[in-house]
């Protein structure tokens, strides 16, 4: 009997961790690029919550905005790419996420919980880059937490190096914890960015790369949350290794 409770609470533990650790970022499904949502390999259902994205804005490789859309099908949300960007950002707001007094979470603030634990209010931003920029990327509209390279080109092969910065409101995150491979190790030892927000990684795969920060903040929203927790994920794709 023992046994069964500690499998139950670890159970509920790993749930309560899921919720705060999900993120977005952009990926091809069948040969469409598609907004995904959910943590490590785990794609979450996301179209019926569709009305949670903030933004999406494309860019080409001069930083100059194009037209795009989001195309929810059965089981995906589709990114209309016809324009050809080069980079492309979103913004989802995950809402307010409530631990309850028999350790539960649900999705809302603790005002409406009774004996609520914690709360927290989750903001998740995606930026994906296609191509080769003929600048670096700088602060995006709407990214408020941000990973971004430093340069405006991709390393080539699996191993190389990327030199990243973490932006929190335009402005050098020092102290971030960033993951290096959010989709095939989420459980990893975090990497932290220096005193300018700066951190190297190596890059894990020759194909999706999917790399995380992570950031909290104080809640302006005290009689709902306790705080304010941002993710943000950078991905790319390196095109397979020459044989």
């Amino acid at each position: 009997m023992k046994s069964k409770y500690v499998l139950v609470m670890l159970a509920v533990a790993c749930t309560a961790i899921n919720v705060q650790a999900h993120g977005i970022w952009f990926a091809q499904r069948s040969g469409e690029l598609a907004m995904i949502y959910g943590e490590g390999a785990a794609d979450d259902p996301i179209v019926q919550n569709a009305s949670r994205v903030r933004s999406l804005i494309a860019y080409d490789a001069n930083g100059a905005t194009l037209a795009t859309k989001l195309i929810p099908t059965d089981r995906l949300l589709l990114v209309d790419t016809q324009q050809k960007p080069v980079v492309i950002t979103a913004v989802f707001d995950n809402g307010f996420w409530t631990t309850t007094a028999d350790n539960r979470e649900v999705n809302k603030g603790k005002s409406e919980v009774p004996g609520a634990k914690e709360s927290g209010h989750y903001l998740k931003y995606a930026v994906h880059v296609r191509g080769d920029l003929k600048t670096p990327l700088g602060a995006l509209a709407g990214q408020t937490l941000q990973i971004t390279p430093v340069n405006a080109v991709l390393p080539t092969y699996m191993g190389e190096s990327l030199r990243l910065r973490a932006l929190f409101r335009g402005k050098p995150l020092a102290g971030a914890a960033v993951l290096t491979d959010f989709i095939n190790d989420p459980a990893a030892k975090p990497l932290r960015t220096d005193a300018d927000g700066l951190v190297t990684v190596k890059i894990r795969n020759q194909g999706l790369n999917v790399i995380s920060v992570a950031h909290e903040t104080p809640t302006d929203n005290p009689a709902d949350t306790d705080k304010v927790g941002h993710r943000a994920t950078l991905s790319f794709v390196l095109a397979p290794a020459d044989h």
